[in-house]
């Protein structure tokens, strides 16, 4: 029994891995920005912002025995951060992500090349991309003088209210769904391969590695041992859904989606994962393993009731209505939303000629 204590952790997989970790005797401590109350004992929740400093250090005045750091740093918010975690717990679990990884022609370790490494794209590696302050993250870690620290890699993670198609995040899966309306996809990346993982199996794996001593200064690739094509995916959301799919060329969708390096540096690889460090080390046999299908049809089956609370990305879906020859709902939308989507359809300057038209009228 231990306290453990996780920041960010009402997100994709810490809804599934506090359940795991209190089953396993564990008083939990979750930071969420909103209020939220427990039901149970052994689950306190902690309002605040978990990226300011100094609710942060408040919190830690009571020193936890493992944390779980699901927040979203820049490189120099975590190397100012790193130190205050680890001295103040017994174990730091570190959730980076398998986008770290360069491009592989053969099942992807913990030791294939990261991006970081590798990349010789100039202008990306100027950025703090999402991928690449992860591993400058794991940088900081590894060259401190602590030894209490566990890298901890998801893939592509869909759970309760997150799950991806692409780079496509639910608010527009659901929101086109709903309107009868398809989704674009990149031509390019239809038979690019992709290890989606369920995020119980996640928790499962994150439980397992907490106070365990064959994790410290170890890293592990949190995957499932499946991987399936963007293709094969976009048809298991039809299946389930109804979802349907038009494709465009890569230039397009990122102009319309945008998330750039995301889809150049992630989706546009074959990512196939090697899990066999993260199953020998948890015990977790790789049967047990949720397939993908039976993953999201378990996940998606309450997406009606989830899109009450999902607002979807009025540019995103202007673009995609313009490109698909549909229009979404705009029912539920507000003036200035029905604003942006009108913008984003036309373009800025021919809307506001017709603004203009209309005022002299």
């Amino acid at each position: 029994m231990a306290k453990v204590l996780l920041l960010g952790g009402t997100g994709a997989i810490g809804v599934y891995l506090i359940p795991e970790l209190i089953s396993s005797g564990h008083d939990v401590y979750v930071t969420s920005r909103s209020a939220r109350k427990s039901d149970q004992n052994k689950l306190t929740y902690i309002q605040g912002n978990a990226r300011e400093e100094i609710f942060i250090k408040k919190i830690l005045t009571d020193k936890y025995d493992a944390i779980v750091d699901f927040m979203v740093y820049t490189t120099n918010e975590f190397h100012s951060r790193h130190e205050l975690l680890l001295k103040n717990s017994e174990h730091y679990l570190f959730i980076s992500s398998c986008r770290v990884f360069a491009e592989s022609d053969v099942p992807i370790t913990e030791n294939t090349p990261r991006l970081l490494d590798v990349s010789k794209d100039s202008d990306y590696l100027a950025t703090d991309e999402y991928a690449l302050a992860k591993a400058r993250q794991e940088n900081i870690l590894r060259e401190s003088s602590y030894k209490n620290w566990t890298i901890i890699r998801p893939a592509i993670t869909y759970s309760k209210t997150r799950f991806q198609l692409c780079t496509l995040e639910a608010d527009t899966i659901i929101c086109r769904t709903q309107n009868n309306c398809p989704v674009i996809l990149p031509q390019e990346a239809l038979q690019k391969q992709t290890p989606m993982t369920w995020g119980g199996d996640v928790a499962k794996m994150i439980a397992q590695l907490v106070l365990n001593q064959d994790a410290l200064k170890e890293d592990f690739n949190a995957v499932s041992h499946e991987y399936r094509t963007w293709e094969e995916i976009a048809l298991y959301y039809k299946n389930l859904i109804g979802l349907t799919v038009v494709t465009t060329d890569l230039n397009s969708y990122i102009k319309t989606v945008g998330g750039k390096y995301q889809i150049l540096y992630s989706r546009m690889y074959n990512r196939v994962m090697d899990n066999s460090k993260i199953l020998k080390v948890t015990g977790i046999p790789k049967e047990s393993l949720t397939s993908i299908y039976d993953g999201l049809a378990r996940e998606l089956s309450d997406y009606f009731k989830l899109h009450e609370s999902i607002k979807p990305n009025y540019v995103i879906n202007s673009g995609m209505d313009r490109i698909t020859q549909t229009k979404i709902s705009l029912k539920k939308a507000t003036v200035k939303e029905k604003l942006i989507y009108y913008s984003s359809y036309i373009g800025i300057y021919n809307f506001l000629k017709r603004v203009r038209r209309f005022l002299r009228r």
